[in-house]
């Protein structure tokens, strides 16, 4: 298959599938002339990182359960672990997200939002700011 094929067939971008291997995440034959040439193998790979990506998992996150996928030694102590660690940060990403949104509607639930010039949202924003807007 060729990079078209297989960009179709996996759903990732054929810039992606190109960054994926110059980074030595997927390593498919080349032809004598150098066209990349992808196996069915190439392409499990593809979907199982394209999951991965999607799950949110960094590119080193992927690199290493990449290898412990096909690792059949590995443990699974060892690919929960990293799963767990994902989780974590999602954890507290959500946390951070969560705090944003209750200062934000309470800012916006304090704003009048009608002609007058005073803004509690802009009040915020501009706290801890030297000096005000030159308007």
């Amino acid at each position: 298959m060729n990079i078209g094929d297989v960009s179709r067939r996996s759903g990732l971008p054929a810039k992606t599938i190109r960054y994926y291997e110059e980074i030595g995440l997927i390593r498919p034959a080349r032809s004598p002339n150098g066209y990349r040439s992808f196996r069915e193998s190439d392409l499990h790979r593809l979907a199982f990182l394209g999951r991965a990506r999607a799950l949110g998992f960094t590119i080193e996150e992927c690199r290493a359960l990449l290898a412990l996928y096909q690792d059949d030694g590995r443990e699974s102590a060892q690919v929960k672990q990293i799963a767990e660690d994902h989780l974590a940060r999602i954890d507290d990403k959500i946390a951070q997200l969560q705090s944003m949104r209750a200062t934000l509607a309470h800012l916006v639930s304090c704003c009048a939002g009608d002609d007058r010039p005073d803004c509690p949202i802009l009040d915020d924003l501009s706290a801890g700011v030297g000096a005000p807007h030159d308007g």
